[in-house]
C-alpha cells in the first residue's frame, strides 16, 4: 500500500471546478494518498477556505506555497519536490479522477512492482459533468505511437526514482512539459504498464485543450521540440512535422 502523492499545479481555476477536483481525490477508494497542490500567496486563502469545508477535513492535503504564479512546469515542480509519496500522480486543477484510480494503480503495482510509469485510458466530461464523451482506449506501450503523439495523457503515475532519475519538468516546452517529460521517462524506464481503464476525467470547456485543439496551438509547437530533443537524445537524427489533426507529429 504505497503512498501515492497527487501533484497539482494551481491558477485560477474557478472555485466549483477546484472543489470537484478536490472530492475526486478524497473520494478515492485507496486511502493512502495525499494531495500537493502549488498555490501563488494571491489564491492561497481562497483555498484554505475551501479546505475547511467539513467535507475536506482530516484529508491529506498540502498546500505549496508560491509567492507568484510561475508557469505550470515550475508550479507543478513545486509541488514535486514537496511529495513524500514513493510515486507521483499527475492531475490537472480542473480534472477529475474516477474513485478507484488510485486503486487500480496500486493493484497493477502490486502485480509489477517493477513498474516505473503506469498510464491508464481516459474519457472527456462537459463543464456541468452531465456528459461524458470520446473515451480513449488506449494501447499497451507503444513506443512508435508515443512519438506521433502523446497518447499516454492522462492518467499517469511514475515511480519517484524515476521522477528524480530524469528530472523536473522543463519550463522550456510549456504547453506540452507532460509529452516531454514522459518521454524522458519513457527512454529509461524498464517497464512500463497500461491500465485498459477510464480512470481520468479530462473536462472540456473553452479553455482547455480538451475543448478545441485551437485554443492552445502553442503546445503543438511546444510538443514539436520536445520529440525533436528526445530524438536527439536518442542518437537518431530526425525532422518532425505537422498533420492535419492536432496533436499528431509525423
Amino acid at each position: 500500500a504505497p503512498l501515492i502523492s497527487i501533484v497539482v499545479p494551481v491558477y485560477q481555476a474557478p472555485e466549483e471546478f477546484l472543489r470537484q477536483m478536490l472530492l475526486s481525490v478524497c473520494r478515492q477508494t485507496y486511502k493512502n494518498w495525499e494531495l500537493c497542490m502549488a498555490v501563488s500567496d494571491e489564491e492561497r486563502h481562497r483555498i484554505e477556505e475551501i479546505l475547511e469545508e467539513d467535507v475536506f477535513k482530516g484529508k491529506t492535503v498540502r498546500l505549496i506555497g508560491m509567492r507568484e504564479n510561475r508557469g505550470i512546469s515550475e508550479n507543478t515542480n513545486a509541488a514535486i519536490k514537496e511529495a513524500a509519496g514513493t510515486y507521483i500522480g499527475f492531475l490537472d486543477q480542473d480534472d477529475l479522477l474516477a474513485p478507484d484510480a488510485l486503486y487500480e494503480m496500486v493493484k497493477k503495482l502490486n502485480e509489477y512492482p517493477e513498474a516505473g510509469l503506469l498510464y491508464s485510458d481516459e474519457d472527456k466530461v462537459t463543464a456541468d459533468l452531465k456528459k461524458h464523451f470520446q473515451p480513449h482506449f488506449k494501447p499497451d506501450f507503444n513506443l512508435e505511437l508515443l512519438r506521433s503523439m502523446n497518447y499516454f495523457c492522462h492518467l499517469v503515475v511514475v515511480k519517484k526514482e524515476l521522477q528524480q532519475a530524469v528530472g523536473m519538468l522543463n519550463p522550456e516546452y510549456n504547453g506540452a512539459q507532460d509529452y516531454d517529460f514522459v518521454l524522458r521517462c519513457v527512454e529509461q524506464a524498464k517497464y512500463i504498464y497500461h491500465i485498459p481503464e477510464v480512470l481520468y476525467h479530462w473536462r472540456s470547456h473553452s479553455g482547455s485543450i480538451a475543448g478545441g485543439g485551437e485554443n492552445k496551438e502553442y503546445a503543438f509547437e511546444a510538443g514539436r521540440k520536445a520529440l525533436l530533443a528526445h530524438y536527439e537524445r536518442c542518437g537518431i537524427r530526425a525532422e518532425v512535422g505537422k498533420d492535419d489533426i492536432f496533436g499528431i507529429y509525423h
